[in-house]
């Protein structure tokens, strides 16, 4: 199988097994999880197979362009480093998948948990994968998202939503930064691509910019990676399940910040500004995180602080600004990967067979789980340093790069005792969680009788505690390789040297090791009964240091001013809201106007009167002021001038040449007066009976004073630029480019289709995608209005059986209601495939001549409408079988496949190809590819349209049913007094 093919198929079937898992039924566990297994080891076979490419001479690469005018495409880009992260990412993943299926309860919606948890994967993998900027930003939001899902899983649990809504807020707020950061190098490099970037590392480092993209995506990574003081909202995700909790903070969600700074350590590392922000963050992340640990009494709260420890460890030695401090950063990466996603799990072991996870309860453990206390140890140890373990080698590392970073700064000369420190720290609360938990008394008053979990659950905490132990003993055989492709990966020819070896001799690393492991055994007999039995659960300095505190204030401080300014500047009424609008509209033109010196009236070409369109236009402006006017008491006549004012405007594109604008204009007029008029059935009828105070007839009548003013000025506005446009002589730009261009490059001589089905196709696609967001919004709106099908019976039957039963009673016995209904309905029926043609007829001429997707789509709208209108909704639902919904999601299907399909030929995302087909009668044909793209808007336009319509058209029927029903009940009334 072709390398590139792998690398596609790693990176695409999580988010296909997403797909699959999220449609099996809420009880199916064992089908979610074989799908998500299958998913995991499948991309981790394929990630294994490239893994001679990924480490050679060069990365694996597949790419496509996405916008080529902006340099960006998508690429997928696979070398030592994104393999080695990749790897972690689904082998834990895949122990995730097993461990979570014992975990869950059966009462839980399994298959939704493995959705999010693929999709999860999935866009991690496509953090690591990305060898564009652009795209590694897109799926570093879409990680804030799906961990939102995950961490608000149990969404009933109040603390799981502040959690999520936490982590959200601060890493979504961080990949904004992020977003604007990577503009920022690319407008330096002038590219996006990854290998660009990586190559133009001393352009980067010499620009005005680079401080500000610096610090824009370092905000980007030190939220991610939970660095101090963004580090707040790491803890409270431990509301989520563990398993998620096991995933998100060992192997992938804060790994994402880490691999950023790695990924781009090349390029934005070597000055004072990288040395004190990543390091300082990373020291007192460090020392922050190992100080609160130690006063957890909740066991995954010590290893959300423990992890945020390491955290700060990894990021110190990124800041560094040595390549072996790189070496050791990415060994370590992978070395707390396993033994803190084994510690996470065993934790929630302890958690399920137990009842609980307060260490204050727990005790004596070891007696009734010896196997899982075994696991837990050996990990706690790697966790601590203890020799013989993987986390001892990589702390080797750190501790003789604290030794060797000699220097004048401030940070050098704390690092050795500042690291030691830590590191003792580390061993404290390392000892804490197993002498607490394991050893001891038996425990009393427990939740549930503890008792080891089943055989299943256990085997993803052996296999990551055998990976500590083995890269522990043999790290050449095991770690070594792929370390050394990841280091090569980013240092390139800046490769140190270096020993993995266990023994290194007496020297002052060894040293410091040993003082840390001392310490952290003395600090635990000294203090550890105090703080097993502090209530608090540390310090006051640590709760202070939590933030947790500060964050909610900010929070309600943001809606508390929200609140504040929507009661100054929001209003439930339109008209205001309008106000504000045009005011800020009118600022920006004027400051536009004023700045680049606009003159509207300046000269232009000379204009013929003509006394018809200025009759016509009288006419116009006749209708807009006498629908303004009558507004006030009659709105059916108020509608049905507005819907002259816009005949006048058809009319009006029709004589200035733009028939395309014209057919489009009428066909939207007639759907917007239908529209209307069913909105109107909901307004309140007026009583003129009521007397109306002076005090509130002045307001109204300012009011409108107001409005006229606005309208003027608006008017006028729109007037003077439509004038200044029309009357100048025109000048070579954009506009005499597409008419050019419009049938050499598309195949098209109607210049407006063409604009929007292939020059500008993707902002279509963006406007249907919003029409169709708007439709369903409508339904979701009114669908609790929705009348019973039994209350949407035919108008004219209802009709009917009223004047026959009028004309029993001898009213006009010979001439019904009915029968006056009858033509208008015959007529509106007979109409119905004449209107289908026409639309067909709109929809194949588009690309020429007058027409089009859109107006086709408003036609055959139109079409159905006339059938609700004449027959009724039940009626016409039985037999015309309309299913809006689906037509939307048809549409936005067509319309999309039209635009992939030009990928298949190596060609940008909605490229159009035309062509001649000699057909045997028709003879030479034009066929293009984007009137597939046009069938898609045409079928989603009807979808919308027809949707938003018909739900009016069924919240009116049921108000006549009701006034009908009242109607009734007041004439029984009558009739029985």
């Amino acid at each position: 199988m072709p390398p590139e093919l792998l690398l596609i198929l790693a990176a695409i079937l999580p988010f296909l097994g997403s797909v699959v898992a999220i449609c099996l039924p809420g009880h199916a566990r064992n089908a979610a999880a074989g799908v998500a297994g299958l998913v995991t080891v499948t991309s981790l076979a394929c990630i294994g197979l490239l893994y001679p490419l990924a480490t050679g001479a060069g990365p694996v690469v597949w790419a496509v362009d996405w916008l080529p005018a902006l340099g960006v495409r998508l690429v997928l880009r696979l070398d030592g480093l994104a393999w080695i992260f990749a790897v972690l990412v689904l082998g834990i993943g895949a122990l995730v998948v097993l461990y979570a299926r014992y975990y869950m309860d059966a009462a839980d919606p399994v298959p939704r948990l493995y959705c999010y948890l693929l999709a999860f994967v999935g866009a991690m993998l496509g953090i690591v994968l990305s060898g564009n900027l652009i795209q590694l930003v897109a799926f570093w939001e879409l990680t804030s998202v799906v961990s939102f899902l995950l961490i608000g899983y149990w969404s009933d649990n109040a603390s799981a939503r502040d959690g999520a809504r936490m982590a959200l807020t601060i890493t979504a707020a961080g990949g904004l930064c992020l977003l604007v950061g990577a503009v920022l190098i690319g407008r330096i490099v002038g590219s996006y691509e990854l290998d660009v970037v990586l190559a133009a590392g001393a352009t980067i480092r010499a620009s005005p910019y680079y401080l500000p993209a610096l610090v824009l995506i370092l905000a980007g990574a030190l939220t991610k990676s939970a660095q101090l003081p963004f580090h707040i909202w790491l803890p409270r995700a431990m509301a989520a399940p563990t398993p998620v909790s096991a995933y998100l903070h060992s192997a992938t969600m804060v790994k994402a910040g880490i691999f950023l700074m790695i990924r781009l350590w090349p390029v934005l590392s070597g000055t004072e500004s990288w040395y004190w922000i990543v390091g300082t963050a990373g020291m007192a992340t460090m020392l922050v995180g190992a100080w609160s640990a130690i006063f957890q009494h909740d066991l995954k709260g010590l290893l959300a602080y423990s992890t945020i420890s390491h955290l700060g460890l990894i990021t110190l030695l990124l800041g560094l600004d040595s390549p072996l401090a790189v070496v050791a950063a990415i060994f370590h990466t992978v070395n707390h990967a396993t033994f803190k996603a084994s510690l996470f799990m065993a934790a929630g072991i302890i958690d399920h067979e137990t009842g609980t996870r307060d260490m204050r309860r727990l005790s004596g453990l070891w007696r009734a789980m010896p196997y899982t206390g075994t696991l837990a140890m050996v990990a706690a140890a790697a966790m601590a340093g203890v020799p013989l373990l993987n986390g001892f080698l990589s702390k080797e590392m750190f501790l003789a790069e604290a030794v060797d970073n000699t220097g004048d700064h401030l940070l050098n000369l704390a690092l050795p005792v500042l690291a030691t420190l830590a590191s003792a720290f580390t061993v404290l609360y390392s000892l804490r969680f197993i002498r607490q938990t394991f050893f001891g008394p038996p425990p009393r008053d427990l939740p549930h009788a503890p008792h080891e979990p089943v055989r299943w659950m256990r085997i993803p905490i052996e296999a990551l505690v055998l990976v500590c132990i083995a890269i522990g003993l043999v790290p050449n055989l095991t770690i070594g390789p792929a370390l050394a492709g990841a280091a090569r990966a980013v240092l390139g020819d800046r490769m140190p040297d270096y020993d993995l070896a266990i023994w290194h001799g007496f020297n002052a690393p060894l040293a410091m090791s040993v003082l840390a492991l001392a310490g952290g055994v003395a600090l635990y007999v000294a203090f550890g009964r105090r703080i097993n039995t502090n209530p608090r659960g540390g310090p006051w300095l640590m709760h202070r240091l939590d933030g947790g505190w500060l964050f909610e204030r900010g929070m309600t401080g943001l809606v508390t001013g929200a609140r504040a300014l929507e009661a100054k500047a929001g209003t439930e009424r339109l008209q205001p809201q309008l106000r504000i609008l045009f005011l800020t509209a009118l600022t920006a033109a004027s400051a536009a106007g004023a700045v680049h010196g606009l003159d509207l009236l300046a000269p232009g070409r000379a204009t013929a009167f003509d006394p018809a369109f200025a009759l016509m236009w009288l006419v116009g402006a006749a209708c807009a002021v006498g629908a303004a006017e009558r507004a006030k008491y009659h709105r059916l006549s108020a509608t049905i001038l507005v819907g002259g004012a816009g005949l006048v405007s058809s009319l009006t594109f029709l004589w200035l040449s733009a028939p395309d604008l014209a057919v489009t204009q009428i066909l939207v007029e007639i759907v917007t007066t239908v529209l209307l008029l069913l909105g109107l059935r909901w307004l309140p009828k007026r009583d003129r009976a009521i007397p109306i105070p002076v005090s509130e007839r002045a307001r109204a009548r300012r009011r409108r004073i107001v409005d006229l003013g606005i309208a003027v000025v608006a008017g006028s506005s729109l007037a003077g630029i439509a004038y200044a446009v029309m009357t100048r002589p025109a000048v070579d730009g954009i506009g005499r480019w597409f008419v050019e261009e419009a049938y050499p490059q598309a195949g098209g001589r109607n210049v407006v289709n063409v604009l929007l089905v292939d020059f500008r196709a993707f902002d279509t696609l963006g406007e249907i995608c919003v029409l169709g967001i708007v439709g369903l919004t409508v339904f979701a709106l009114l669908r609790r209005f929705r009348p019973a099908p039994d209350s949407l019976e035919r108008p004219a039957q209802q009709l009917r059986h009223d004047a026959e039963d009028r004309g029993r009673e001898g009213r006009e016995p010979g001439h019904t209601a009915a029968d006056a209904l009858l033509v208008p309905r015959l007529v509106m029926t007979w109409l119905f495939p004449f209107i289908v043609m026409l639309a067909l007829h709109l929809f194949l001429r588009g690309h020429d001549l007058p027409g089009g997707g859109f107006a086709a789509g408003i036609a055959l709208t139109i079409a159905f409408m006339l059938q609700y209108m004449a027959c009724g909704a039940q009626w016409v639902e039985e037999r015309l079988r309309i299913q809006p919904i689906a037509w939307i999601g048809l549409g936005l299907l067509v319309a999309v496949l039209a635009g992939a399909g030009s990928w298949l030929f190596g060609r940008p995302f909605l490229t159009a190809y035309f062509a001649y087909w000699q057909l045997p009668i028709l003879g030479k044909v034009p066929v293009a590819s984007a009137l597939v793209f046009d069938l898609g808007i045409m079928v989603l336009v009807v979808g919308a349209s027809a949707l938003m319509l018909v739900a009016l058209a069924h919240q009116s029927l049921r108000r006549t049913r009701v006034a009908e029903a009242e109607a009734e009940r007041a004439a029984g009334s009558k009739e029985s007094a």
